[in-house]
């Protein structure tokens, strides 16, 4: 090794480890995400997932675990979606897969800032049905998730086409799989189906796991 090759080599390793790093937090959000916001789900008195949705458990003394798990998941995913970017320079999905991954990411810590109005006996002791009225901070939640299910469901299918055209189908599946739970959970949920709150649940959790397990995937190649 020479000694101009030296300092090139070095900035090489140094470049390929912030990259892992960043991969990283995109591979830990959706563990992270799903351990506090379901194990409260279970815990919490008065909280059913068939009725309420996971956003219901910012509210209430213990509130402040869920408006963590958004903020801090978000942030992962902001903050990750950099080493999805480098990942795959030039590649088809190299440059929008991250963007949407951002833009997730923003969306969840949104929707940790504002809180959506307790509801339909959650926290205990609240009245049964959906509130008389809004408040400005639940049509902003509402709004908040919005953009982060949008994004997560673009970002599944441009990595699903990415992978499909470079021949990789079961990283494709996995991505359109992803994509397609969300935009059916999210569509029931809307439309008034049966637990649709349960099947968003659902969505989102799947569609953030094909995400970062195409992170992990990635970080593995580094």
């Amino acid at each position: 090794m020479t000694a101009t090759s030296a300092p090139a080599t070095r900035s090489r390793s140094h470049a390929r480890t912030a990259t892992r790093a960043l991969l990283t937090c995109v591979a830990t959000a959706t563990p992270l995400w799903a351990a506090v916001a379901l194990s409260q789900a279970a815990l919490r008195e008065g909280f059913d997932i068939t009725r309420h949705p996971l956003s219901a458990l910012s509210n209430g003394s213990l509130g402040w675990l869920q408006i963590t798990d958004f903020l801090v998941v978000g942030a992962l995913l902001a903050v990750g979606a950099t080493g999805l970017r480098r990942a795959l320079p030039g590649a088809p999905g190299g440059t929008w897969a991250p963007r949407l991954v951002r833009v997730a990411g923003v969306g969840m810590m949104a929707a940790g800032v504002f809180v959506m109005d307790p509801a339909d006996g959650f926290p205990a002791g609240t009245p049964y049905g959906p509130p008389t009225t809004l408040t400005w901070h639940s049509y902003a939640h509402f709004a908040a998730g919005s953009v982060t299910f949008l994004a997560l469901i673009a970002a599944c299918f441009v990595l699903g086409r990415r992978f499909g055209r470079a021949g990789d189908r079961r990283y494709a599946l996995l991505s359109r799989v992803g994509g397609t739970a969300l935009l059916l959970g999210n569509g029931w949920a809307m439309g008034g189906g049966t637990a649709g709150t349960l099947t968003l649940a659902v969505g989102v959790i799947t569609a953030m796991a094909s995400i970062s397990l195409v992170a992990n995937r990635l970080r593995s190649a580094c």
